[in-house]
Formats: C-alpha cells, sequence, structure tokens
C-alpha cells in the first residue's frame, strides 16, 4: 500500500467563488445514482444535468471515478452513527455489524458497488476507497478487538486485524455479489467468528 500520494482533485472542494456549481455537480450526481449506476454515468450527462459545461467538471475532478469518490465521500460516506460505549467488545463490534449492513441494503452500498467495480480499471480509486473510507473503522473495530484481548474477553492470541477481516470481509463479498445480506446472517457469521476468539477457558 502507498503511503504516501500525490494531492488529488476529486477531494478538493473548488474555491468559495464556485460553491454553486459545486453543489449542483454534487446534486446531479447522487440524483443519477440513485436513479442509474455508475457503469451508465458520464461526464457529459453530469455537466448537463448540472447546468455546467464538461471543462469545469475535468478542472475539479480527472475522471468520472474521482467525480464519484467526490460525491461519495460529500453527501453518503460522511455523518455516520457516534460512537457509543458498549459493555463488551461484543456488543460493540455486533452494532457495528448491524449497521454496515443497514447501509449495504441502502445507497452506502449501491455506490461502494459501483466505485470497487470502477476501481478494477482505476486502482486508484480503491486505493482512496480503504484510505479514505475503510482504514479508520477498521481501526476502530481493531481497537475493540484489542480492549477485549486486555480484559480477557477474547484470547491473547486473536489477531485484531484477521478477526475483523473475518467478520466484515463477508458482507462486501455478498454485497457485490448481490447475495442477501440480512441481520440474522450478520449475527450467525459474527456468534461462529467469536467462537474462535474465546480464551480456552470460555468467555468471563
Amino acid at each position: 500500500m502507498e503511503t504516501k500520494s500525490p494531492p488529488r482533485a476529486r477531494m478538493g472542494r473548488p474555491p468559495s467563488t464556485a460553491a454553486g456549481p459545486h453543489t449542483a455537480i454534487m446534486d446531479a450526481v447522487l440524483a443519477m445514482l440513485q436513479e442509474g449506476s455508475a457503469r451508465d454515468l458520464t461526464m457529459e450527462a453530469v455537466a448537463k444535468r448540472a447546468g455546467v459545461g464538461k471543462a469545469t467538471l475535468y478542472k475539479w475532478w480527472p475522471s468520472k471515478a474521482a467525480l464519484i469518490m467526490a460525491m461519495f465521500h460529500e453527501r453518503i460516506a460522511v455523518g455516520g452513527a457516534s460512537a457509543q460505549v458498549a459493555a463488551t467488545a461484543e456488543e460493540a463490534l455486533r452494532a457495528t455489524m448491524r449497521r454496515l449492513i443497514a447501509g449495504l441494503n441502502g445507497l452506502f452500498g449501491k455506490v461502494l458497488v459501483d466505485l470497487i467495480a470502477e476501481g478494477q480499471s482505476e486502482p486508484s480509486v480503491l486505493h482512496d476507497l480503504f484510505e479514505d473510507h475503510i482504514a479508520a473503522r477498521q481501526a476502530d473495530d481493531m481497537a475493540e478487538v484489542e480492549r477485549a484481548k486486555a480484559t480477557g474477553e477474547f484470547a491473547s492470541s486473536v489477531d485484531p486485524a484477521v478477526l475483523v477481516d473475518i467478520l466484515f470481509g463477508p458482507l462486501i463479498y455478498r454485497r457485490v455479489l448481490g447475495l442477501p445480506l440480512t441481520e440474522r446472517y450478520g449475527d450467525a457469521l459474527l456468534d461462529a467468528a467469536l467462537r474462535g476468539a474465546e480464551p480456552e477457558h470460555g468467555p468471563k
């Protein structure tokens, strides 16, 4: 994974004098992705719907994928549920599991899958998606696992990164493939994963 990358226009907001066009562009992209897929979205169509020139889009975002990522960052992946202190790591992880399933079944999940698809031909999109929207959440979940290890809730041998991948990786897998994604499935997944995380003498 790259540790440093050059500044990217997609994340930078345009000057305040261009706030109006910027808002119109974000509105247009959001509406078009609610109506269809990223595959069908074009820079020409966005420019027409937003009432701006196509050159304006390319001045701020180098590609369609970068434009979608900017909208995702500003309109969809912000303002998540505030952190709540849970009595146990299991409670915290279960709450995260349910929030993620709800999000993946909505517009968040739809656009996330679109971005993953765009990233197959534009790898920088996957890098940005991880660095800007996944890494921090992953770190929070790993911190919960570390807390559980310290209290004896989980075995000291548990690898936080591996456990978090086991818990949440299948959700992305099922969403990408269009498979059913329910709270019941999430609870069963978490139950199975945490059985392997329990200390040998059982949970405290």
